[in-house]
C-alpha cells in the first residue's frame, strides 16, 4: 500500500513540474509561419510559438480574428517583418491591449533590422500597385536574410528571458552553421568560413571567387555544395514570377525575371496584360512560371499551356504545403521546384 502511494505521489509530482514548466513558457507569437519556425529553432523547449499566417496564405491581406487578439494579450514576444507588410497588426496589438509588445518594448521583434533592402521606391506612388515604401518585404526568400532574421528573434527572447540568453545563443550559432553548410556546402563552410561565404555571396563576388581561386591546385568552385551548387548552373536564367515575393531569392542565385503575371503588385491582370507577358514569354523563350501556391493556379496554368510552360507553384511559408515543415524544406521545395523545372526546359529544346 505504501508503495501504490509513493508511485502515485510520484506521478503528481511529475504532472505538476510538467505542468508548471509549460506555465512558465515563454509566449511567442509570430506574424508568419516562417517566423514562427525560427522562433522555434532558437527558443527551443523554452518557448510555445503560434503563427497567424500560415504558409499557404497571402500575408498582406489577414482577417484579425478575435483569437489573434487573445494570443497576443497573452505574448511575451511578438515578432513580425517590421516593414509595411503586416499593415493588419497594428489594429490587432491594440484589440489585444497588451503594452509589453507594441513597436520599441521589450517583447517586440522587427524581424527586418539590419536586412539590406531590395526594391526600395524612389517615390511611393500608389497608382503603381502594393508598394512598398522601404523595400520589398518578402525578406524570408533567401537565406543569407534568414540567418538575420535568427540573430533579431534571439535578441528579443534574450531581452524577455535573459536567464536563456545562453541557450538562445547557443541554438543561433546552430541555425546559421546549417543554413550556412545547407546552402555553400559543409567542405566549403570549413574552409572559407560561414561569414566570408557570406559576404562574397552579398555582393555577387561568389561564383567569381570561387572559379578563379585555387586550393590543392583545383578551382575552388568544385568545393561549392548545397542550394548554391544546385543553382550554380542557372545563374541569369529567364523565368516569369506571378508576383514580387521573389526579389532575394533571385538576388542570391542571380536569377532574371522578366515579367510578372500582375502587370502590378498587387493588381489582378487584365487580359491584354497576360496577354502582352505570352507573347514576350514567346519571343524571349522564357517558359518557367513560379508562383507562391496562394494565387490563382488557374491563372498560372492556363499561362503555361499557352507558352508550353512550366508552372512551379510553391509555398511562400513553413507549413504551407505537405512536407514543407520548417526553414530548410521551405528552400528544398523553392530550389527543386526550379531545377526541375530548368532541366525540363533544357531537355525539351
Amino acid at each position: 500500500m505504501k508503495r501504490f502511494i509513493y508511485i502515485l505521489l510520484t506521478a503528481w509530482i511529475a504532472l505538476h513540474a510538467t505542468s508548471l514548466q509549460a506555465q512558465h513558457k515563454i509566449q511567442v507569437v509570430a506574424t508568419l509561419s516562417t517566423y514562427g519556425d525560427i522562433a522555434k529553432y532558437i527558443g527551443g523547449n523554452r518557448v510555445e510559438v503560434r503563427s497567424i499566417v500560415k504558409g499557404n496564405e497571402d500575408p498582406h491581406y489577414v482577417k484579425p480574428k478575435p483569437t489573434y487578439a487573445v494570443w497576443l494579450a497573452k505574448a511575451d514576444l511578438f515578432i513580425e517583418t517590421g516593414l509595411d507588410l503586416e499593415l493588419w497588426a497594428p489594429a490587432l496589438i491594440d484589440k489585444s491591449g497588451n503594452p509589453r509588445i507594441r513597436s520599441g518594448q521589450p517583447g517586440y521583434v522587427a524581424v527586418a533590422d539590419g536586412v539590406p533592402m531590395l526594391e526600395v521606391p524612389a517615390v511611393a506612388d500608389r497608382s503603381e500597385g502594393d508598394v512598398h515604401i522601404y523595400g520589398n518585404p518578402h525578406i524570408h526568400t533567401s537565406p543569407l536574410n534568414a540567418k538575420i532574421i535568427a540573430e533579431n528573434i534571439t535578441i528579443g527572447l534574450i531581452n524577455v528571458d535573459p536567464e536563456g540568453e545562453a541557450y538562445y545563443r547557443a541554438n543561433l550559432n546552430r541555425f546559421k552553421q546549417e543554413i550556412d553548410e545547407r546552402l555553400f556546402g559543409k567542405q566549403l563552410v570549413q574552409l572559407l568560413t560561414g561569414p566570408v561565404l557570406t559576404r562574397l555571396a552579398r555582393n555577387h563576388q561568389l561564383v567569381t571567387f570561387l572559379e578563379q581561386k585555387t586550393f590543392h591546385g583545383k578551382p575552388l568552385i568544385q568545393l561549392l555544395g548545397g542550394w548554391m551548387k544546385k543553382m550554380y548552373p542557372y545563374r541569369h536564367r529567364k523565368l516569369v514570377a506571378y508576383h514580387k515575393n521573389w526579389a532575394y531569392f533571385k538576388d542570391l542565385f542571380e536569377l532574371e525575371i522578366i515579367g510578372y503575371v500582375e502587370p502590378k503588385p498587387g493588381i489582378p491582370p487584365s487580359p491584354r496584360d497576360v496577354e502582352e507577358l505570352i507573347n514576350r514569354m514567346r519571343r524571349e523563350h522564357v517558359r518557367v512560371i513560379l508562383a507562391a501556391n496562394y494565387f490563382s493556379e488557374r491563372k498560372v496554368h492556363d499561362i503555361a499551356r499557352k507558352v508550353d510552360g512550366i508552372p512551379v507553384i510553391v509555398p511562400l511559408g513553413v507549413d504551407g504545403a505537405p512536407g514543407v515543415t520548417d526553414y530548410f524544406s521551405l528552400v528544398d521545395v523553392w530550389v527543386n521546384g526550379l531545377v526541375t523545372a530548368f532541366e525540363q526546359q533544357k531537355t525539351e529544346e
